[in-house]
This record gives C-alpha cells, sequence and structure tokens, in this order.
C-alpha cells in the first residue's frame, strides 16, 4: 500500500454508508470507484451524481465512479473497503477475491458477527483472502451515514493490529469534515460496533413503548457494560469501549431517528412482528441478525448478557418488547457489576 495520500480506493457496495464512506474519501484526496450490484445505482451515480436509491439529495464528488464490474472496481485499488450486509459478506467476498490486488489492504465498514461461526467481520476476511493482520483494519464510530454524507463533523476509529497500517489509513480517509483517530484494538472495535446495534435495538424497542429518556438512558449504560464484559473476556482493551468504537457509535445509534437499528425497535416495540418489518423496509439492520451471534458468543466465553438474551427472544418472537423490559427491570441489579 502507498504511503501517498493518494490512490485508488474500491468500495463494495452502494449501499447507504459505502456510498457515503466514498464522499469522505474523496474529499480526502482518492480516486474512488464504487461497486454497485444493481446497473440502475452505477448509472445514476455516474451521470446524475447521486445514489437516488440511499442518499437522495447529496452530490457526490466527480472523482467518485461507480460500476457493476468487479474486476474493474478492484483493478489497482490499494484499498478494498467492504460495506455489504455482514451476513452476506462470506459469499460475496469469495467471488471478489480473486480479482484483489495482491497488497491490497481490505477496510471493513461492517459492524455485525457472522451467524453459525460467530466470527467477527476480519476473520471472515482472514479466512476468506488469507490476508494477514497488517492488511485487514475496521473503521467504526457514530457513523451515521447521511449525517457523513451531508459533511457534518464526525470522529471515527480506524483500527489495525499494524499501528503503521492503522496511521496510513488514517491519512487517506482524513477529511475536513471527518477526523480519524487510530487503535491497535480491532477486536474491540468490531464488537462495540456489532454490540451497538443490539442495544439501539433495546433502546427503540423501549421507546416505542413510549418510555422516555431515563428508560432509554438505563438501557445504554447497561448495554455498554454487558458490552464491555464480553470483550473483556474475548481480550479486547476495555478503554476502547470508552472511545469513539464503543460509547460514541452507541449514543449516535440509540439516540438517532436515522439509525436503523433504533427504528427497528421502534417497530417491535409498538407491536410489529420481525416479519412484518423486515417486509415493510429495503435497509437492513444488523442487531437484529446479530443479536443471536452475539448472544452466543457471549455464552460460548461464559458471559452474562441479557440484553443480547432478551433483544434475541423478542426478534425471535419468544418475547414481547413489554416482557423484555420487565424482565431488564426484574434483574438483580449486583449483576451490574459482575
Amino acid at each position: 500500500m502507498s504511503s501517498s495520500t493518494h490512490g485508488k480506493v474500491a468500495v463494495f457496495s452502494a449501499g447507504s454508508w459505502g456510498t457515503a464512506f466514498s464522499v469522505v474519501l474523496a474529499d480526502a484526496g482518492n480516486d474512488v470507484t464504487l461497486w454497485a450490484r444493481r446497473p440502475e445505482i452505477a448509472e445514476s451515480i455516474n451521470e446524475r451524481r447521486e445514489n437516488a436509491d440511499y442518499l437522495p439529495g447529496i452530490e457526490l464528488p466527480p472523482s467518485v465512479d461507480a460500476t457493476t464490474d468487479v474486476e474493474k472496481a478492484l483493478h489497482g485499488a490499494d484499498m478494498v473497503v467492504l460495506a455489504t450486509p455482514s451476513q452476506s459478506l462470506r459469499e460475496n467476498l469469495t467471488a471478489w477475491a480473486p480479482h484483489v490486488e495482491d497488497d491490497a489492504v481490505f477496510v471493513s465498514l461492517m459492524k455485525g458477527v457472522e451467524l453459525g461461526s460467530l466470527n467477527r467481520m476480519s476473520e471472515v476476511i482472514h479466512q476468506v483472502t488469507g490476508a494477514g493482520p497488517e492488511r485487514i483494519a475496521v473503521v467504526s464510530g457514530p457513523n451515521l451515514a447521511k449525517e457523513i454524507a451531508r459533511r457534518e463533523p464526525a470522529a471515527s476509529v480506524v483500527a489495525c493490529e499494524d499501528e503503521a497500517v492503522a496511521k496510513r489509513l488514517q491519512e487517506r480517509c482524513h477529511s475536513p469534515a471527518f477526523r480519524p483517530y487510530t487503535s491497535v484494538d480491532v477486536l474491540g472495535c468490531e464488537l462495540g460496533g456489532a454490540y451497538k446495534n443490539v442495544v439501539g435495538l433495546a433502546v427503540g424497542m423501549a421507546v416505542g413503548l413510549g418510555f422516555g429518556d431515563n428508560t432509554t438512558a438505563s438501557i445504554i449504560t447497561r448495554g455498554l457494560a454487558e458490552t464491555a464484559r464480553l470483550a473483556m473476556k474475548l481480550g479486547a482493551n476495555p478503554l476502547t469501549l470508552m472511545g469513539l468504537a464503543g460509547l460514541g457509535d452507541l449514543v449516535a445509534t440509540c439516540s438517532s431517528p436515522l439509525s436503523r437499528n433504533r427504528s427497528f425497535g421502534e417497530k417491535l416495540g409498538q407491536g410489529m412482528t420481525t416479519e412484518e418489518i423486515y417486509a415493510s423496509t429495503s435497509q437492513v439492520a444488523e442487531g437484529a441478525k446479530s443479536c443471536s451471534s452475539l448472544r452466543a458468543l457471549a455464552e460460548q466465553v461464559g458471559c452474562d448478557a441479557p440484553v443480547a438474551r432478551y433483544v434475541d427472544e423478542v426478534v425471535a418472537g419468544h418475547m414481547t418488547a413489554q416482557e423484555m423490559m420487565d424482565a431488564v427491570l426484574a434483574r438483580d441489579t449486583k449483576a451490574e457489576t459482575d
């Protein structure tokens, strides 16, 4: 990977977050090729400078091109940004990997844990591509796509086990409105990113039930404690969870109506079923999938994880949102410090 702040970046794919991060990368001086699955999205971006399906009304910079051709997107790219839904990463990356340049660095924007394997996204990237830890990085933090695309000031964490690579990536995505910090704690950043979606669902349920800020603040705090407990059990640095990739991301997801996970939770709180919510939206709420993975991961290492457990029960239709709230409130308070 070149040390220059300019280079070619391939972004997969052209959903709201992939498109928004393309704006950041272009503003930072990179040439960006955005891979879209659907030709009409690529056409809209190239001809009208707008991703009308996912970020309507936001003009994309001239240095962002779109294509449906995987080889074209990856040719000459020394940085490959992955922003697909977590559960489809393995299948997609298996098809894309043969076209990736040998020394390209993979950057995961995904916030989930794979069903079945319980792998984090960096682990899936390693398994599929054989890339070592110095070629796998994660960007995590308060990243609501519409706000980032509108160039509202935001900060995030770029994590890679190789600090020198993290610093090079930091340069590559440091734009006037986007401030990246570096970390070597990939595990902590990924767990914070995945877990906050589950907590966002719980907060959304409370909002959907008509509860106010005291209730949501209590859930956010307990969710953060639960995330930190699991992260520490797995070997992450607890301080990571106090920063942008933990608390920062959690606050944005839980407090914003732009958050898909909070919105999904609100609908559950209002009495809709998971199937009804899926049928009503094209957007993916990662927490609805990852809650069962995170619950299983916590059980595997003997970590108390009531928020993940109860959210999983509601998403699966085994419990109502009101029953979840009652269960959370009825828990022994001493368990919070375990």
